[in-house]
């Protein structure tokens, strides 16, 4: 996928080398931020040159909202999206956009994220926050935040997805299938970060080799599974259901079994990982501002009331409008899926007078483009909730704050992670004082997406009384699930595929 923009130069970091071009100033590590470091004064595009490939990034807001008109432009698959091809396939985030499998899912799988299905879920995502905090229950001294959001919203996907309990919160160690899955991607990622080495089909095939097993093993137990549903009488009642036995309203078409496998592990890859993110940097920033804490605490106990075994029902998940506020604010300032690419549909000029072709792309950069101080103030890198109030964003600069994705290929399942971590954070919140380490920094994983690492809180239980007192620090804004299939090692045969409809076959 070489890029080179018909030979057209753009602002650089300073410091390039011949033959291997910026890439002694990367990180590795964190690619990611160390490219935002070396951005600053380069404008609203600029570019990095690595060996013989050129990067062109994009963080100026007007140029990405420019980039995000869809009859101009359409996503493009970076190299690092070429490399994940050989473990999710053409499954919907890494399908080019003219294969025929992402429309037909695309289409089949809209249904499985309406309201009537989401209602579906809910049980299961409160059935799942309740492990979770019996887990905490159970033990004592500070929680790793962010592996344990990692295995909520893993079992929260798996259930909804297939309708399987990996038991992430019962078991010693995790399920086999996890570390393989996340060795698979690993080598996936490694594969895409070498695109531009010299030597990178040989190491590529290194990496395959050793990955081999892990990733013959997280197919095999997904292929077993959707071996016995297939079998099994028909049921709609989880995703694999409707790509199973749901056939194109207009065509007729179906997907095969092969594509069902890479839809079901792209689901399981990009529905915990962005979520989990998600949920850790909300909890990060409440814990390091008390009056946002208090006033997130003091609108969960409005809408839940003083006892902290109270579940939120699905129509009051929608009343916790501060919580979503705090949400929106954490992903825009650490989206944590942080960039998508674009392409131009045919040959076109941008406002910075750079000529575009099809065969090129930009990656456009969400934590920059999120910070632009011509939208988003002076103080653009302060976490400030309040940004979200309607008043405050009305006017703002269409295109502007894209933490799923932008146009057709946007993230299909946004209302699915919206609902799951409002409503994980508002039990949490009524359930649990959260304080952090004072001493501790924000420190970013780069992984697929972002996360904190190294972040932990203290939990307290909260009585009536911590509630009451809660109440006077803050100001609110106005405002049966079925048993899933528990999967065994060694195996993958299930005894029974409980879903969140209420039937199990």
């Amino acid at each position: 996928m070489r890029n080179d923009w018909s030979g057209q130069t753009f602002p650089h970091p300073s410091g390039r080398k011949p033959v291997v071009g910026d890439a002694l100033g990367t990180d590795v590590r964190a690619p990611l931020q160390s490219t935002m470091r070396r951005a600053e004064g380069l404008g609203p595009i600029f570019e990095m040159q690595v060996f013989d490939q050129k990067f062109v990034f994009v963080t100026g807001a007007e140029l990405a909202a420019e980039l995000a008109d869809e009859s101009r432009f359409e996503k493009a698959l970076s190299p690092a999206l070429v490399a994940l091809r050989e473990f999710a396939g053409q499954g919907l985030f890494t399908a080019y956009n003219d294969e025929t499998n992402w429309t037909l899912a695309h289409d089949l799988l809209r249904p499985a994220f309406t309201k009537a299905a989401m209602q579906r879920y809910h049980p299961v995502m409160l059935a799942a926050a309740q492990e979770l905090f019996d887990s905490w229950d159970s033990r004592e001294g500070p929680v790793d935040v962010s592996a344990d959001m990692t295995k909520l919203t893993m079992e929260t996907i798996s259930r909804t997805a297939f309708s399987t309990d990996f038991g992430s919160f019962s078991r010693a160690e995790p399920h086999p299938f996890i570390p393989a899955m996340i060795a698979a991607l690993q080598a996936g990622q490694r594969k895409g970060s070498l695109n531009a080495m010299p030597g990178a089909g040989l190491m590529a095939r290194r990496i395959d080799r050793k990955n081999a097993h892990h990733q013959a093993y997280v197919d095999s137990l997904l292929d077993g599974i959707i071996a016995e549903r297939r079998t099994g009488e028909a049921d709609d009642c989880d995703l694999l259901g409707i790509m199973l036995h749901t056939p194109h309203p207009e065509t007729g078409e179906r997907l095969d079994d092969l594509n069902i496998r890479h839809q079901i592990l792209t689901f399981l890859v990009a529905g915990h990982e962005t979520t989990s993110g998600a949920l850790s940097f909300a909890l990060y920033y409440l814990s390091r501002d008390p009056a946002v804490l208090a006033k997130a605490q003091a609108e969960v106990d409005e809408v839940l009331g003083p006892n902290r075994d109270t579940e939120p029902t699905f129509e009051q998940v929608a009343k916790f409008r501060y919580l979503r506020r705090v949400l929106d604010e954490g992903l825009r300032l650490w989206p944590t899926a942080p960039a998508f690419t674009r392409s131009p549909r045919e040959t076109t000029v941008l406002s910075t007078g750079h000529t575009m072709r099809p065969e090129d792309w930009a990656i456009v950069v969400l934590p920059m483009m999120h910070r632009d101080p011509e939208v988003w103030g002076e103080d653009a890198g302060e976490f400030d909730p309040d940004r979200f109030l309607p008043e405050n964003a009305r006017g703002r600069l269409p295109h502007s704050y894209k933490p799923f994705g932008t146009g057709e290929r946007s993230c299909i399942g946004r209302q699915f992670a919206l609902h799951e971590a409002i409503l994980v954070l508002a039990r949490l919140l009524h359930r649990y004082d959260i304080a952090g380490d004072p001493d501790y920094e924000l420190e970013i994983a780069e992984r697929l997406t972002l996360m904190p690492r190294g972040f932990e809180l203290t939990i307290t239980p909260r009585t009536p009384a911590r509630v009451a007192a809660a109440a006077e620090a803050g100001q609110a804004e106005p405002s049966e699930v079925c048993p899933v299939s528990s999967i065994d090692q060694p195996g993958f045969q299930a005894t029974s595929h409980g879903c969140p409809s209420g039937s199990a076959k």
